[in-house]
């Protein structure tokens, strides 16, 4: 669907920006100049989001509004797909109407549109794949699928919507040097949340009472932030000695707090490359992987690239003797070998050996050649983990009435930023 605030943009710029992102070589940038046209654009779940703008507007403000606007969509649909766009096309053009106005951003608190809002949302089931459709043991969890629902279906009958979801995600940028150790690493995490809760009663979330946060003065703990944030509901009275961060709710998904963590934590995964000489005009490189995560603890949907030398005449991947759940395969188009593993249990090792074909030019300099494989880049999902060790001590709802016992969801998640291994 195409949307135009202002009248200064061709009508064939989405036929522009198809054209070029189809036949772009390698990633799409989430910034490029066309015919004086900027195109930023990110995508969700297959799907593009583009801002097409002939001003000089600030990058990061077109992507912040195409992050909102997504989150927006998928309050009031439920899930952010191709099929739920299409059935509520109506109420998305609602929405962007009350969003931006003549190219001016009105507002995008998902509470605040309600009352401008009047279409009804076409409720549709979104895929299960990849972790949603775990069923995790802990009683204090549920599987992600739970919490894709609009804020708008069911306002006439809530009574199944009594329940508030709270989810701590941390995602991990960590670079290894070759022999494995770590040169860089930094956690960007936040405390999301979504309420279905009736009457909006007032929360209280206790966090780890000895979190320090700053690297001035003394500060010491379990868990050491360089800075945080918070959203503006949020009341900090309690915040300073208690830990304790009280608000009221709004509607629609909504980060609670944002925090970031430079001080080097234990990684859930180390990575191990090494190279061998096979003779013949031949190079192995051995990609070792190594998981760290607490025995409770799994990885899932876990896929590991490594660009090969340009002057690869070809590559054969060779896995372990016996592994199942696993596949690799060498990708001629981009000369990158992918090896994906289904779920990777604590405490396990998996190796990769990846025959490299050379021709006689690129064998008689092994430092050029060198140079042009790698970084190894590993992308994964940890669920019920957290690598900073930040916690929910109680979630605590100000309600008198002893009948009042909303369901209460708490869960972690670890996921990969950028997470690679230079050779």
């Amino acid at each position: 669907m195409c949307v135009a605030v202002r009248h200064d943009i061709p009508q064939n710029a989405p036929e522009v920006f198809y054209r070029k992102a189809k036949f772009w070589k390698g990633d799409v940038p989430p910034i490029f100049l066309n015919d004086g046209l900027s195109f930023i654009n990110m995508k969700r779940n297959g799907l593009w989001f583009v801002c097409v703008s002939r001003n000089n507007m600030s990058p990061a403000f077109a992507v912040e509004l195409l992050n909102r606007l997504c989150s927006v969509i998928k309050d009031y649909i439920g899930v952010l797909n191709e099929e739920a766009i299409r059935k509520n096309f109506i109420l998305i053009l609602e929405l962007l109407g009350e969003v931006v106005d003549y190219g001016y951003i009105q507002g995008t608190s998902s509470e605040l549109l309600k009352a401008y809002v009047f279409s009804e949302p076409v409720m549709v089931e979104a895929p299960t794949r990849g972790l949603q459709n775990l069923k995790l043991p802990d009683n204090k969890t549920i599987s992600s699928m739970a919490v894709q629902k609009s804020i708008l279906d069911g306002d006439k009958d809530r009574s199944n919507k009594n329940e508030i979801f709270v989810d701590i995600i941390e995602e991990l940028n960590v670079t290894f040097a070759s022999n494995g150790n770590i040169q860089n690493m930094e956690i960007d995490g936040r405390i999301q949340m979504k309420s279905y809760l009736h009457g909006n009663p007032d929360l209280l979330v206790g966090l780890n009472q000895d979190l320090a946060i700053g690297k001035s003065g003394n500060s010491y703990g379990s868990v050491m932030m360089d800075d945080c944030n918070f959203h503006e509901c949020v009341n900090l009275d309690e915040f300073e000695y208690e830990r304790v961060l009280k608000f009221t709710p709004p509607d629609g998904e909504f980060v609670v707090m944002n925090y970031r963590i430079t001080k080097e934590a234990t990684p859930p995964f180390r990575i191990h490359p090494f190279m061998e000489d096979a003779g013949a005009g031949k190079v192995d490189l051995i990609i070792k992987v190594k998981c760290d995560l607490p025995e409770s603890n799994y990885a899932g949907n876990v896929v590991v690239k490594c660009p090969m030398p340009k002057t690869a005449l070809g590559v054969s991947c060779e896995l372990g003797q016996g592994v199942t759940g696993q596949s690799a395969e060498y990708l001629a188009a981009t000369k990158t070998v992918q090896w994906t593993i289904k779920r990777f249990e604590s405490s396990a090792e998996q190796f990769l050996r990846c025959h490299i074909a050379l021709p006689a030019s690129a064998l008689s300099a092994p430092e050029k050649t060198r140079k042009e494989m790698g970084p190894i880049a590993m992308n994964f999902e940890v669920p019920m983990f957290n690598a900073s060790g930040l916690n929910i001590r109680f979630l605590k709802i100000t309600e008198r009435s002893k009948s009042y016992n909303p369901h209460r969801w708490v869960r972690y998640v670890t996921r990969s930023n950028s997470y690679v291994c230079r050779l």
